[in-house]
């Protein structure tokens, strides 16, 4: 695997779909800016999440053309592309044949029934589902509030709860008089009266049990059943790992992805997939990593790499782990860490860490910004809790906002910002940011924002709404606005850097690498055969210096 740069995008960031993007990647200012594009999955058929609640992995006929795919491939560029390991859409063929049939449904196991998982091990309720016994879900892992359940109707009028990890929504519809009449039997007037009560009450957010009837609360039962008949859903179900239909179905999708041309597959809430009564569900030890190993084994087939997501404290080395069982990981330490060298004006802990990804040839993807926030739940046990509380500080104190876990901040959290906008939107702070990036080990990616050196977007946060922090770093870029400010400085410098770090033959996983840090200065240097890439940086004035020689000849520098 190369570690030449990636873009990072989703398919309408730029322009307004990959066609917009292709073209920018052929227009000169790009030519062999980029070696790989991490395509975020709004690309496939998907509904929720801006792409990671996936229906099928077909490409999003709005967004993608398969012309598209093959000309990034003429151009040199290989994929990175995502695979949801742990979920797919209630609106997926296999969920929607399982509500259609019920238990006659081929696909009956392919989800996690809730009963069937907890059966003997917890107390079942009024509502249907089984209460686990404390002692058994006291160390579970959980994204929200609640048991992690979405209960759903089957043919039979029965409701059965379905393992339910991230999000979910149920949607009530309507019913007109004329169905009231025919249903339960009522006048016509009855029926209008009864309708305005029906539809004010959800209006409200009310489900129809919590509804008051009034004069006619005879008919609740009628109406309730009525109403729960003709519900839909929006959500992501958890998949059973233990079915044989999920592994044909992640074959299935790994050699439709290689055939897209992807090189890279990064594992979606991978250690979410393995569940286990009494387990945390989050990382289960052993089945996690047999898990792994036969994704790998299925991915060798299509000549992939597997790219497994966990974000986890620099405390628990998960990172090392993954790395020594012979897997790429995530360099979720280098964002925060580049923030605090420059604001305290200190090399010293980019050079610990550089070490040590260099010295136990551990392969990463880095980066600044992404399509989440900034990671800091990564740097616990790399730097202190005030160090880490230091950097929420200054980067909220620059309009980005807070993300954590139900309201825990010492279980997970994150700061949603751009990364120029974190950097106080200072051209030169950004410049060297990109520098240190593209001279620390790993293979960096490069977020379509942080190359236009985009700020916070507090419009489009207000206009997500409730949840929507993370729009503040995913604007939409025009082709106008690219052609405006291709030339930038802030720009041109970026991209005539990543063409650098992308052709020069100094880089590359089997490099020899030096660094060196005294006070506010950091020297890094790559050599391989008779290629040396230099690059003096001054963390106290932001000011830098990169070189390339080849055969002792200056091939590069840049101030």
């Amino acid at each position: 695997m190369n570690n030449r740069p990636m873009l990072n995008a989703y398919p309408d960031s730029i322009g307004g779909n990959l066609s917009d993007i292709v073209q920018f990647l052929e227009q000169p200012e790009l030519e062999e800016v980029f070696q790989s594009f991490y395509i975020l999955p709004s690309l496939y058929h998907t509904d929720l999440d801006r792409g990671f609640s996936v229906i099928d992995y077909s490409l999003n006929k709005l967004l993608a053309k398969r012309e598209d795919l093959d000309t990034l491939q003429k151009l040199g560029i290989d994929l990175k592309l995502d695979f949801i390991l742990n979920h797919m859409s209630v609106l997926s063929p296999q969920f929607q044949d399982l509500i259609a049939n019920g238990e006659k449904s081929e696909y009956r196991d392919f989800f996690i029934n809730w009963n069937e998982f907890w059966k003997g091990h917890g107390t079942m309720t009024e509502e249907g589902y089984i209460q686990p016994d404390q002692e058994l879900i006291k160390n579970m892992f959980f994204r929200k509030p609640g048991l992690p359940i979405l209960m759903v109707r089957m043919p039979d009028g029965s409701n059965v709860p379905y393992w339910n990890t991230f999000y979910q929504e149920v949607q009530y519809k309507s019913v007109d008089a004329q169905e009231l009449m025919h249903t339960i039997g009522l006048q016509y007037h009855q029926a209008l009266e009864l309708e305005k009560i029906i539809q004010a009450q959800l209006k409200d957010g009310k489900t129809p049990t919590q509804f008051d009837y009034g004069n006619y609360e005879e008919y609740r039962d009628m109406v309730v059943d009525l109403l729960e008949s003709k519900r839909t859903y929006l959500g992501q179900m958890d998949l059973n790992v233990k079915s044989p239909l999920v592994w044909e179905f992640y074959e299935n999708t790994l050699k439709q992805l290689s055939d897209y041309g992807a090189k890279i597959v990064r594992l979606d809430a991978f250690a979410y997939a393995s569940k286990e009564p009494g387990a945390k569900n989050f990382l289960n030890e052993p089945q996690t990593w047999e898990i792994l190993e036969r994704l790998q084994e299925m991915a060798s087939r299509y000549h992939l790499t597997l790219l497994p997501e966990i974000h986890a404290s620099y405390e628990e080395k998960t990172y090392e782990l993954l790395a020594k069982k012979g897997y790429m990981t995530y360099d979720f330490f280098l964002p925060g860490l580049i923030i605090d060298a420059l604001e305290n004006h200190s090399g010293a802990r980019l050079e610990q860490w550089a070490k040590e990804l260099y010295d136990n040839k551990i392969r990463v993807v880095n980066m600044l910004g992404c399509h989440d926030g900034i990671p800091l739940l990564d740097l616990k046990g790399l730097i202190s809790e005030e160090q880490i509380q230091n950097l929420i500080d200054t980067v909220v104190s620059r309009g980005g906002y807070v993300k954590n876990l139900h309201g825990q901040k010492n279980v997970y959290y994150q700061v949603n910002a751009t990364y120029y906008s974190a950097l106080g939107e200072d051209d030169q702070k950004m410049l060297l940011a990109r520098a240190l990036q593209l001279f620390m080990p790993g293979k960096p990616q490069v977020w379509y924002l942080d190359l236009f050196a985009g700020k916070n977007d507090h419009e489009a946060v207000a206009l997500a709404g409730p949840g929507g922090h993370k729009e503040i770093n995913r604007t939409n870029l025009s082709q106008a606005y690219l052609t405006e400010h291709v030339s930038c400085p802030v720009v041109a410098k970026q991209l005539e850097m990543l063409r650098f770090r992308n052709t020069f033959a100094a880089f590359g996983f089997d490099a020899e690498m030096e660094i060196e840090q005294q006070d506010s200065k950091l020297m890094i240097r790559w050599k391989k055969e008779k290629c040396v890439a230099t690059l003096h940086a001054d963390l106290m004035n932001n000011q830098f210096k990169m070189t390339g020689c080849e055969d002792g000849a200056v091939a590069f520098e840049m101030e």
